[in-house]
């Protein structure tokens, strides 16, 4: 089973130009340790933080990358029977909403925060719905100077809430899923990694951390490698999450994503069907190799 997750997170772990590598290395076995984390818990409730605003989108608008793997954590955990709920900010609302659509999720609640509301009722009511453990997915986190930047160094706290937060709030245990090292849960990353190895790192670095973090090539990949690595250590629910990852699925929430959200990439700054500069077929071609080796069969990155 180890192998397995360890071959899924090989998979995941491509670098798509960011200078990732040393971030990777530094995380390694992190997929393991969530997965094996997630599973012996059995989370009744789980919750799930994402939403990066890219304020010159064209238009202006919440990322693709973040909110398209909210939705297939979302889909994958509800059809195990896990429920689930989403945090955002008020200006990314609509993107979670039109990627729960997208992926058939009319029943999973949304809490969004504008970036001057207190947070204390949000926690509150967190611990009153029993969220048991939180997943952050491509989600802006703070920076050493308390502020959110995207990889530009741009302060973009006028759209996003502090909901760094929320996440290490408790009691719920934290996974979080990134792939530049300004998103939440990079601080769980050695001191002065993210300075040294990415562009601008010393001004974007997120200094929240989790208690599992997750690297990959491209968040939207970490929602991949966390749903198989689930499939692997669960042979009676393996076809049914690993089915979550079929491209259909993928394409669908994307599409209502863009088009319904709206929605951006947050690279080309453009609303096209894409997640971090690639189409969907680069995104199908790691769907496929994820749920190959999530089956023990062979393949190459």
């Amino acid at each position: 089973m180890r192998q397995r997750i360890d071959t899924i997170e090989t998979l995941i772990q491509q670098e798509v130009g960011r200078g990732a590598i040393a971030l990777f290395a530094a995380s390694r076995g992190g997929l393991w340790a969530a997965v094996s984390a997630l599973a012996a818990a059995k989370p009744r409730h789980v919750g799930i933080l994402t939403g990066f605003f890219v304020p010159h989108g064209t238009p202006p608008a919440a990322e693709t990358d973040g909110p398209a793997g909210a939705a297939l954590l979302a889909l994958a955990l509800s059809r195990i029977g896990v429920r689930c709920r989403l945090l955002t900010d008020e200006a990314c609302r609509t993107a979670c909403e039109a990627a729960l659509s997208g992926g058939g999720l009319t029943g999973v609640p949304i809490d969004a925060v504008s970036p001057d509301a207190p947070l204390g009722p949000v926690i509150e009511a967190w611990r009153a719905h029993g969220i048991d453990w939180m997943i952050a997915i491509e989600r802006c986190g703070l920076s050493a100077d308390g502020r959110p930047r995207n990889m530009r160094g741009e302060d973009i706290g006028a759209h996003a809430a502090p909901l760094d937060r929320v996440f290490t709030a408790g009691p719920w245990r934290t996974i979080a899923i990134g792939d530049g090292g300004n998103e939440v849960g990079m601080g769980a990353l050695p001191d002065g990694l993210i300075a040294r190895e990415v562009p601008l790192g010393a001004t974007i670095a997120c200094v929240t951390p989790a208690d599992f973090l997750v690297t990959a090539g491209v968040s939207h990949w970490g929602a991949y490698g966390l749903i198989a690595g689930l499939a692997v250590g669960d042979a009676g629910s393996r076809e049914t999450l690993l089915d979550c990852l079929d491209p259909a699925i993928d394409r669908r929430i994307l599409e209502t994503l863009v088009q319904r959200g709206p929605a951006v990439d947050g690279v080309t700054l453009g609303r096209t069907l894409t997640i971090d500069g690639l189409d969907l077929a680069a995104h199908r071609a790691k769907a496929e190799q994820v749920r190959a080796a999530a089956r023990g069969i062979r393949t190459r990155a």
